[in-house]
């Protein structure tokens, strides 16, 4: 089993890139392993934060969105967006916390307005 280079944060050499930075650039890992790792120190005895780095010449071009790739976002955005009490497209991303749209949360201040 072999280690993995560790590099400290922001020294990491050319020609490395996280999942995002490879993102920026239109590339994918593309199936390589991870080649080296970021630490990022933290205190009182926390253990560091780690970044996995990948290769930037094994990087393959990111996948182009298909008309059935879009249609499936769209749904899923879709489902987001319609609350599970009135089944109403809110317009916006439903919140988690709340479960439902927000006229659907606070009925009680709705009247109120």
């Amino acid at each position: 089993m072999s280690t993995l280079p560790v590099f400290r944060w922001h020294l990491a050499p050319d020609g490395y890139a996280t999942r995002r930075q490879l993102r920026a650039r239109d590339l994918r890992p593309g199936g390589q392993d991870v080649a080296a790792q970021l630490e990022r120190p933290r205190r009182r005895g926390r253990p560091p934060l780690v970044a996995h780095l990948y290769r930037v010449d094994l990087a393959k071009p990111v996948r182009p969105m298909t008309p059935g790739r879009w249609r499936a976002h769209a749904a899923m955005m879709r489902a987001r967006r319609t609350c599970p009490e009135c089944r109403r497209d809110a317009g916006y991303v439903i919140p988690t916390s709340l479960g439902s749209c927000v006229t659907c949360a606070y009925p009680e201040e709705q009247r109120a307005a």
